[in-house]
């Protein structure tokens, strides 16, 4: 495909979501199901586009000329987001003024004006414009977030990087490293986590390399990393993964307690099983023991545990710089909901709990609401608990990880 064949294809795809309900992952798998034409290279760099415009979506509609569509999907124009970072990463307005073979319909004339004028001004300023405007996100998420500096929320239209976790139950930090070069993986230690690698060239061949097949790593971010260290997993304890998802910080958690000679036990749970349908397979491939709990089982745990991690279901706004069109759909009644679920999670954690036994709390949410105010409603309603040491905050950052909150408490001998 020719680069302008690739953005009318991201211009299509954009629109598809726009007007559908799928996320976009989604529609980019559907669309290339639907255009086999389209070699994988094609089809990444199609996804890279449009990514890469939603992550950009309402500066580059105001900087393409078209206007800021505010929060409301309905005024969000595609062709001329795409255009317009298009132009701004080199391409000239005049390679889609003619009518091309699987280009984009040829530009109006004030299309091809508002887009040579932003060829010759390279990157308008946003000075002055709306806090959501600033830094592409729903006028009402930016008030929730006038506590955090721009460049914290500028970082979340930055592409996120692809971090692993090396599995410390098979292998160290510079063999894992090594088991990558293998495949042309390169990869060096990353922030947050000891257990970080980074990785720096070939990430499209993780998933086919030797390391990660046997289990050597996994595809986790530093934060994510950093939360389950923060946690403090101890060998022979009882510890529960509360919210267990598809099992990342499950099989950190069972790093760190050193496998099943270590004993003690690991056990995981979710409120929806289907998220847990993956963690049996990658349980067995990193070589950890972990039980899975079905809900029915939560009834013989009141008091048994001496570690409860729960990552609780949240708006996943710290990692919106990996799912920007999230942000399009979340709602203010979406996050009253996730507030009231955080809330039942933190008390039926507290209920598990053995009494001097730790409650981790944790969100990838940057969102007070989710956070600081979630610990301090359930501190004041709940006896016997208390916050211990510095909670641990990360703020979306190219040089870091995603967006994280975690806070431990204590329960009461």
């Amino acid at each position: 495909m020719t680069p302008a064949a690739r953005v009318a294809a991201a211009i299509e795809v954009l629109e598809i979501w726009r007007d559908g309900t799928d996320g976009l992952d989604r529609v980019l798998a559907a669309w290339g199901r639907a255009h086999r034409f389209a070699g994988s290279g094609d089809r990444h760099a199609i996804a890279d586009l449009a990514y890469a415009t939603l992550r950009r979506a309402r500066s580059l509609q105001w900087r393409g000329g078209a206007g800021d569509p505010g929060s409301a999907l309905e005024s969000f124009e595609p062709r001329r987001a795409v255009l317009a970072l298009s132009v701004l990463q080199g391409q000239s307005p005049d390679a889609f003024a003619g009518q091309g073979r699987h280009a984009p319909a040829p530009l109006l004339e004030e299309e091809y004006h508002d887009l040579n004028k932003l060829k010759k001004e390279s990157n308008p300023s946003l000075e002055g414009v709306s806090p959501g405007l600033a830094v592409d996100l729903p006028d009402w998420v930016a008030d929730h977030l006038v506590h955090l500096s721009r460049e914290a929320l500028f970082a979340l239209g930055e592409r996120a990087p692809l971090d692993l976790r090396v599995n410390t139950l098979k292998t160290s930090i510079e063999e894992a490293s090594a088991a990558l070069a293998e495949d042309g993986v390169l990869a060096q230690p990353g922030p947050l986590a000891p257990t970080c690698l980074r990785v720096d060239e070939a990430a499209r061949r993780v998933a086919g390399s030797r390391a990660y097949r046997e289990g050597l790593v996994e595809i986790q971010d530093a934060a994510s990393q950093a939360v389950a260290a923060y946690a403090g997993a101890d060998p022979g304890e009882t510890v529960l993964d509360l919210c267990a998802g598809g099992g990342g910080k499950t099989l950190a958690l069972a790093a760190a307690m050193g496998g099943p000679r270590h004993g003690g036990r690991l056990l995981a749970y979710d409120i929806a099983p289907g998220r847990m349908r993956d963690l049996r397979p990658r349980a067995a491939r990193a070589g950890a023991a972990v039980e899975i709990l079905a809900t029915a089982d939560l009834s013989s745990l009141p008091e048994a545990c001496d570690l409860i991690l729960a990552d609780a279901p949240c708006s996943g706004s710290g990692a919106w710089r990996r799912n920007p069109d999230a942000s399009w759909r979340f709602t203010p009644d979406d996050l009253a909901q996730l507030e009231a679920t955080q809330d039942r999670i933190l008390d039926q954690a507290a209920r598990l709990l053995r009494p001097g036994g730790r409650l981790v709390y944790a969100t990838c949410s940057i969102l007070p609401a989710e956070n600081e105010a979630r610990i301090e409603a359930f501190l004041a309603r709940t006896r016997g608990f208390v916050e211990t040491g510095p909670r641990f905050v990360s703020l979306p950052n190219p040089a870091g990880g995603d967006g994280f909150f975690a806070s431990m408490m204590q329960k009461s001998q």
